[in-house]
């Protein structure tokens, strides 16, 4: 008979066996850093609680055929104290032999200790398991958003991505986007592109800070929100650094948005690779300020060579985001679950934040390498 039960030690080598397969597409064996990562993801790293554990399922011959990653986060709510749950990758071998392994999995995770639960990954199949477990769907969380600012080169990498050797027209899409921004007037808003001269606000200035820095702002940059994260010792740092180590995105960027007072109003965090599209981690401003923030970092990943970026939304960015020639997709969905409705309500009307730092981005199953 299947039974679902926390993961231990001795389960990591079969989960990383599983992750290889199912999302790294490989019948190779795991290689030994991704084993290692896995077991300090899951069960060595600041702020684990055994109580609000990963789970496997384990099919009727023995085996483990099925995971859900989950890492417990602290949370705030108007001074309470919360245990919340992020619900990482959900994955099941051998579907067809038993279908409501992932659901089985999911509705575990779901009736656990904690007072919310959430992911920001959650495929259409996984959505809908969430919805009929009564979870949410957060449309103003659930949107990917696209800035292009170079046309040519941003093209030239959705082409080579399917056709690699066309990467050698690099030098000519280079050439086209600097002629092209650099007709461009001062200010001037298209679609395709921004301005070669394009200006920062005149009252703001940019600082490039490292990660100690970024994580002293980070607390008053989200002080106005009513659902906030309250990390456990060491927490934050490590899934800063975490969220640095992503070679396969390129070079990590922080920065902070001040007056010329040298007040913070913002900050950023991407990941650079010239030419190519900047992922956008974290984007933080005060109310009020999320527009000038906004344009602060595209005017700071087009002087560094980005053909465009990309990031996740935010309830607090979707109205900034109008009129600055941004584009939305959807290819996930954040979802929220809670047995108390008023933290529920708390994130229908934009309360909560979530996504990117506080949510599953920042780890090195994202963007990582472990071949090495």
């Amino acid at each position: 008979m299947s039974d679902i039960r926390p993961l231990v030690d001795a389960d990591i080598p079969a989960i990383a066996g599983l992750f290889q397969k199912i999302f790294r597409n490989s019948n190779a064996a795991p290689p030994p850093a991704l084993v290692d990562y896995l077991r300090y993801l899951y069960l060595e790293a600041p702020g684990y609680d055994p109580e609000v554990a990963p789970l496997v399922h384990v099919n009727d011959s023995g085996r483990i055929s099925g995971f859900v990653g989950v890492n417990a986060l602290p949370m705030r709510y108007k001074g309470r104290h919360l245990r919340a749950a992020i619900c990482g990758s959900l994955m099941v071998e051998g579907r067809e032999s038993d279908p409501m392994a992932g659901a089985r999995l999911l509705k575990a995770f779901l009736a656990g200790p904690q007072d919310l639960s959430f992911s920001e990954t959650a495929s259409e199949v996984s959505t809908q398991m969430w919805t009929r477990l009564r979870g949410i769907v957060l449309p103003q969380y659930s949107l990917d958003w696209v800035r292009v600012l170079r046309p040519a080169s941003f093209a030239l990498e959705l082409v080579s991505r399917r056709i690699g050797p066309t990467r050698v027209l690099r030098p000519l899409a280079q050439a086209f986007d600097e002629r092209h921004r650099g007709k461009m007037g001062r200010g001037e808003l298209r679609w395709s592109a921004v301005p070669k001269d394009a200006g920062l606000p005149g009252a703001l200035q940019i600082a490039d800070i490292d990660a100690g820095s970024f994580v002293g702002l980070f607390e008053g940059l989200t002080k106005q929100f009513a659902v906030q994260p309250a990390w456990a010792d060491g927490q934050f740092e490590h899934i800063l650094q975490d969220a640095i180590d992503k070679p396969e995105f390129g070079e990590p960027v922080l920065a902070a948005v001040k007056t010329r007072a040298g007040a913070a109003v913002g900050a950023f965090f991407y990941h650079l690779k010239p030419g190519g599209t900047a992922r956008v981690l974290q984007l933080l401003s005060l109310p009020g300020q999320a527009g000038p923030v906004l344009d602060c970092l595209i005017d700071h990943a087009a002087a560094r060579g980005a053909a465009a970026l990309r990031g996740r939304t935010q309830p607090a960015l979707l109205e900034a985001m109008m009129g600055r020639r941004i584009g939305f997709v959807h290819a996930a969905s954040t979802v929220v679950h809670s047995r108390d409705e008023e933290l529920v309500d708390a994130f229908r009307h934009a309360q909560g934040f979530v996504n990117g730092l506080v949510g599953e981005h920042w780890s090195r199953l994202i963007g990582g390498s472990f071949d090495k």
